[in-house]
């Protein structure tokens, strides 16, 4: 069961666990459990995609219940009237707030992606963080004695691929968790001396004009477990309390 954070005749909004595909892809032929078939069954009714978040990405997805409203959510995602903010926790210290402004080349898939258009030029990619909450914990990972981290608020003004996952890492406080783009060794110390190997990127929040009514919607979608335990660990609990939560649907295997 998926947790439902809002739901009428048009639209409805879900809270996607780390670790759970979209739909079905003929690259993951095998997987079983996704979240546009577990909505399906929950609620009796077809579901429309009209935007993504990466497998290791969690929280808040839009689906509609219309190919008609899905259309009109995808012109609201496409002309920038819906706002996505997300939280991650990065590697380093963040203190200030700032815009990443760096165009980036699309990440192709070498099966997926074979009859792209190769000579595609960087597109302009835009991204806003603030820094939230810092911590240095007494675990030595790699050559230091110990281990910094920040909690940050991630606002895309764009939506290329791995924007946020890439922007971070560009200005050097990459996400932990992230096996593409990140610090391994700082992935691999999250998980033995924190007890989570996720992706520590979550999509918070949406505010967006109902498709149908024009009124304004504002959506937040809780952490799971596993962020709540590095919260804790990192004393950084009470931050954003609107976020925490208990329970959490269990999760399939991660993607490394």
């Amino acid at each position: 069961m998926l947790e439902i954070i809002y739901q009428d005749e048009y639209l409805v909004a879900v809270n996607k666990p780390s670790g759970w595909l979209v739909h079905r892809s003929w690259l993951d032929r095998k997987e079983k459990v996704v979240v546009m078939q577990t909505v399906r069954d929950q609620i009796g009714q077809h579901v429309f995609t009209v935007h993504r978040l990466d497998r290791p990405t969690s929280g808040l997805l839009l689906l509609a219940l219309s190919s008609e409203v899905a259309r009109k959510l995808s012109v609201q995602f496409e002309q920038h009237q819906i706002q996505k903010t997300y939280h991650a926790v990065v590697r380093g210290y963040v203190f200030d707030s700032g815009v990443i402004d760096y165009a980036l080349t699309e990440e192709l898939d070498k099966i997926a992606d074979k009859y792209a258009n190769l000579d595609k030029g960087p597109q302009p990619a835009v991204s806003h963080y603030q820094a939230l909450a810092q911590a240095e914990m007494p675990v030595a990972i790699g050559r230091y004695p110990t281990s910094r981290y920040s909690l940050v608020e991630l606002k895309p003004e764009t939506g290329r691929k791995h924007q946020l996952r890439r922007h971070m890492s560009h200005i050097r406080h990459p996400i932990i968790g992230d096996s593409a783009h990140g610090d391994l060794r700082q992935n691999r110390g999250m998980e033995t001396h924190f007890s989570c190997g996720r992706l520590m990127l979550h999509a918070s929040r949406l505010t967006l004009p109902h498709p149908v009514s024009g009124d304004m919607l504002t959506f937040e979608a809780r952490w799971d477990d596993p962020w709540q335990g590095v919260m804790a660990q990192l004393g950084w609990q009470g931050n954003l309390p609107e976020f925490e939560r208990v329970e959490f649907p269990d999760c399939p295997g991660q993607d490394s």
